[in-house]
């Protein structure tokens, strides 16, 4: 790791605690599921929002473990109806977990969802939130964070997911054609996923949400 490096993941650390959320820092995806297993009970209903992330570091694979009461809205044969009791079903559940799009160096997380019941959870509802992110996720300020969006995390999403946008074939955010676009701009898409645009600051709830920071590349 670089002094430069260190220097950020200190600064985002120490900004997070002083916006009442609980800062963690590994070095491998390893040590991210050993902590994880600290930060649930045996037994408690857990769930997720979508994540790269979380399948990579193999996050995934322990909350859906037998270990814990999963809500699984991905689970085979569910009608929409059913899924969308599970979303609502996530708003009581003893912790949740996600990734995030990006994590200034302010202490902020910076989502933007088209579903949005990923958004709505982080904001309201699960007793914990655990948001688990590589350091590739850390910008400077929201300025970046929304750059990045639009540019990093949207186009490959959207490939993933399967979706025709603008972004999926051109890599980028239409808005990013103009000048000075404004933070909400983008395609007309009926498939688009960036709909609802979320900064968590300073929380009233100290601690609820827990950010585990990796020195890995994970994500978009």
């Amino acid at each position: 790791m670089t002094e430069e490096l260190k220097n950020r993941i200190d600064k985002t650390m120490q900004n997070l605690k002083r916006n009442n959320m609980e800062p963690y820092f590994v070095e491998t995806s390893e040590e991210a599921r050993e902590l994880v297993k600290k930060l649930i009970n045996k037994g408690d209903v857990v769930s997720c929002g979508g994540s790269v992330t979380l399948k990579q570091t193999g996050v995934y694979d322990v909350i859906t473990s037998s270990d814990y009461n999963f809500l699984d809205r991905s689970a085979p044969g569910l009608t929409r109806e059913q899924v969308e009791d599970i979303y609502r079903q996530t708003f009581s559940a003893d912790a949740y977990f996600t990734s995030t799009n990006a994590l200034t160096e302010n202490g902020e997380l910076y989502n933007v969802d088209g579903n949005s019941n990923r958004v709505a959870a982080i904001l309201y509802g699960p007793k914990s939130v655990v948001v688990v992110c590589g350091v590739n996720k850390i910008v400077k300020n929201i300025d970046e964070a929304i750059y990045r969006v639009k540019t990093k995390a949207a186009p490959p999403n959207t490939i993933r997911l399967n979706i025709d946008t603008y972004c999926s074939k051109q890599g980028q955010c239409v808005s990013l054609n103009k000048e000075n676009p404004e933070l909400c701009e983008g395609c007309r898409s009926e498939g688009r996923i960036c709909c609802n645009y979320v900064v968590c600051a300073q929380q009233r709830h100290i601690n609820r949400i827990k950010v585990v920071i990796i020195n890995e590349e994970l994500g978009y």
